[in-house]
Order: structure tokens, then sequence, then C-alpha cells
């Protein structure tokens, strides 16, 4: 399969520095665009959604620690083990993170988000208005483990 090149459209300026799993929405954060690529016309009306979909790189991940096959969520054993695809770990292939974000306001290139779980330098390389029609049709059904996990992600 040939590879895949692509250039990030910006770079995460935040709070956090560390890659700690929870209380996001705690951290002050924002987007910034890149200047070279592009003027604030490339985010004119955005500020009329509520909330984007921001896809990033996990940079700071060691590709040698990419896991292919299955693994315990945060190694915490009491969860079963789940294969990459079954969970949203940031040791996955290709390293992408997406993460709906709250817009709370937009300044020249810059996207002030809320419930950005991306550390201070990350590579951005998309930004999609949420669209409700896009979201899951139908009923939602996740393991309890899963929601263990997200106990403390937003907040305390």
């Amino acid at each position: 399969m040939p590879g895949v090149t692509m250039t990030p459209i910006g770079t995460v300026r935040s709070t956090r520095e560390a890659t700690e799993d929870d209380r996001w929405d705690s951290v002050v954060s924002s987007i910034e665009l890149d200047p070279v690529q592009f003027t604030p016309e490339a985010l004119a009306a955005l500020d009329t959604f509520s909330h984007v979909e921001v896809v990033y790189l996990f940079d700071r991940v060691d590709p040698a620690t990419v896991e292919k096959g299955a693994r315990h969520p945060r190694n915490n054993t009491a969860w079963p083990k789940v294969g990459i695809f079954a969970q949203r770990g940031k040791n996955r292939p290709n390293r992408i993170g997406t993460t709906v974000c709250h817009v709370d306001r937009i300044e020249g290139l810059r996207v002030y988000l809320t419930g950005l779980d991306a550390v201070e330098g990350t590579p951005v390389l998309d930004i999609k208005p949420w669209v409700r029609e896009f979201g899951p049709r139908g009923e939602v059904r996740q393991p309890e483990w899963m929601v263990e996990l997200m106990r403390s992600y937003w907040s305390d």
C-alpha cells in the first residue's frame, strides 16, 4: 500500500504540555493556523457552528510503541483486552486523534476551543464543523469499561 504525506494546517496552543489522560475540559487551548498556508478567510463563518471536529497527530508517540493488536485500555487489567480499533488510545496506527470541541471564539488565524484533548505544539491536520447529521444515527452502545474509563476524562 502506498504511503500518505500530510502537511499540518496548524498547531495546538495549550496550557497542557504533558500527555495526561483526564480532566481535559479544564485545559485552555486554541488552534493557530499556519499563516504561510492560510488567511483568516479560511475560518470565515466557522463561528456559526457551536462545535468542530479536530483531527490531529499524536506526534509525541514513539512509532515503536504503536499497537496493532489487542491490549488492556490504559494497561488496566481490570478492563478486557481489546483490539486497538476498539479503543481511542494514542498508540494507534498512524497516530491520528480526533475530538469534537466547543468553539469559544475566533480571532484572526486562531480558533479558541473547549474540550480539545491535545497538548501544546500538537500538529493539527484538519478542522471540520460538527454537523448533527454526521453524528450517530440510531441507538449508541458501548461497553461498561469505556463508561468507567471516560468518567473523569473531561472533568473531575
